[in-house]
């Protein structure tokens, strides 16, 4: 049984992971707007003072939205870059997503009451932020694999690392940056996926009770579509912030005999803030939860139909 949700679990990710890529590839373009190529922050407002009379302060570019950074990539690299890095997401879904949904279905189901047949909302979410972070934590080099492949088109072309593959954007890493560039973020791979994963699957296995507990609709497609959207809703508002920090410390480039551009998840955030302002947190929230949305649904309802397909194993 055990085995079992860790396919059911794996097989519906990768599927859900592969069709929601390009937007997940919109989102992290629209988490790095504000952030120069070359790493130096930007004040969010220039102050005139006499003491800095002689600096010149330039706006901000304007934010755009998700539809025209999806056209600016087309137009800039062609239809296949909204597919950069998909080879990425397999491999991430398949070490991050197969761990933490065969994980949180084995810790939900031992900690199920046998005679009620109930699971605290309490307990659900604990699972999740358990199962959460030991599939981050498996699944890391692949997540800074896919968000360096993801964020690459929006590098200066001299400056661009120009990964082959998933395989080959590791072996570079290791090779220039050593084994531990792998991991780098991974405390924030890790508070994110916990986030991600005691929201996402906690409120799905939620909803899902609530609408058959009180016969608003039957256990069907239309259950788990509104109960999945719901979950998505619930996942993004909840992991967006962190979602924020983790791009641009796995994106930012290290180089030798320089300070790195971010100390860590603290630092990161305080200079996004004061650079940025605190709604920079919420960069890329449009993306986010129409891909989020989506996902959820592909995910669950695959799952789903997955499990009727499984279900005399």
């Amino acid at each position: 049984m055990g085995l079992k949700g860790f396919v059911e679990g794996g097989v519906a990710s990768i599927v859900a992971g592969c069709s929601t890529h390009p937007l997940d590839l919109i989102k992290v373009r629209m988490q790095l707007q504000g952030e120069p190529a070359v790493q130096s922050l930007r004040p969010a407002v220039a102050f005139q003072t006499a003491a800095a009379s002689h600096t010149i302060h330039l706006p901000p570019p304007p934010r755009v939205g998700p539809v025209s950074v999806g056209l600016r990539i087309v137009q800039q690299d062609g239809a296949a870059a909204l597919f950069s890095g998909v080879s990425a997401t397999v491999l991430r879904q398949t070490l991050y997503s197969t761990t933490r949904m065969g994980l949180y279905d084995i810790l939900k189901n031992k900690w199920t009451d046998p005679n009620t047949n109930n699971l605290p909302l309490t307990r659900k979410i604990a699972a999740g932020l358990i199962a959460g972070g030991v599939g981050a934590a498996v699944g890391n080099p692949a997540d800074v694999a896919m968000v360096r492949m993801q964020a690459d088109g929006r590098l200066p072309l001299e400056q661009r690392r120009n990964y082959k593959s998933v395989v080959d954007a590791i072996s570079q890493m290791s090779k220039n940056e050593g084994i531990a560039s792998l991991w780098r973020g991974s405390s924030l791979t890790v508070n994110r996926a916990m986030v991600v994963t005691a929201s996402q699957l906690a409120s799905y296995d939620q909803f899902k009770e609530m609408i058959l507990e009180r016969n608003l609709m039957e256990d069907g497609l239309g259950t788990h579509v509104t109960a999945s959207f719901a979950a998505g809703f619930v996942a993004s508002v909840a992991s967006n912030p962190v979602d924020v920090i983790k791009t641009r410390v796995m994106n930012m480039t290290v180089e030798a005999g320089k300070a790195a551009p971010y100390s860590g998840a603290v630092d990161c955030a305080m200079k996004t803030i004061k650079a940025e302002g605190p709604m920079a947190l919420y960069k890329g929230f449009i993306p986010t939860i129409s891909r989020q949305g989506p996902f959820t649904v592909v995910l669950f309802v695959t799952l789903e139909q997955i499990r009727k397909l499984f279900k005399d194993f």
